[in-house]
């Protein structure tokens, strides 16, 4: 069976899809995929690709609104990516990633993900860019930086990257 995708919001996902996405993302992440990590991923866009196996590999998209050069950039941030072990490397990942960025481009001022130094590569071979400087969030606190953040956050638009990212705040991200 040729793998098939499907684009859809959060609220077109019926309860028994949203327990299969979890449970490939936590194979995938291999248990250190939090609850808090899963709430990000909540209320936006999803890409799923079917196989005959089941659900082989998933990516979300939801708006954040992230801060730079005095200005708020309504932000699609990739979450939630992952590809089933037994299909790694088929260009499946590539796949849900097209569609995000897709999104991206067409409905969003930028795009912007996290990534593990496993997953970057298959972000900077499709044009994301490491953020060279430093990345703040928005606290209840005011603005905090978020050193273990910088590295690792990479965007899709064009930034002077003389400047900082200020992100908007969601539980998990600010201790």
């Amino acid at each position: 069976m040729i793998p098939r995708l499907r684009l859809a919001h959060t609220a077109d996902l019926d309860a028994a899809e949203l327990r299969r996405i979890r449970a490939l993302l936590d194979d995938a992440f291999d248990g250190d995929f939090s609850d808090e990590d899963w709430e990000h991923g909540l209320g936006g866009t999803h890409v799923l690709v079917q196989d005959g196996d089941g659900l082989a590999a998933h990516g979300a998209l939801v708006m954040r609104r992230v801060r730079h050069g005095g200005r708020w950039l309504r932000t699609g941030y990739v979450e939630a990516v992952a590809v089933r072990a037994d299909v790694r490397r088929t260009g499946l990942g590539g796949r849900v990633m097209a569609e995000l960025e897709r999104v991206v481009d067409r409905a969003y001022d930028l795009g912007a993900l996290s990534a593990s130094d496993e997953g970057a590569l298959l972000y900077t071979t499709r044009g994301w860019q490491c953020w060279p400087g430093q990345v703040h969030a928005l606290s209840p606190d005011g603005i905090v930086r978020l050193p273990e953040e910088e590295g690792g956050l990479y965007v899709r638009g064009v930034l002077d990257p003389a400047g900082e990212l200020v992100l908007d705040w969601r539980d998990g991200d600010v201790t």
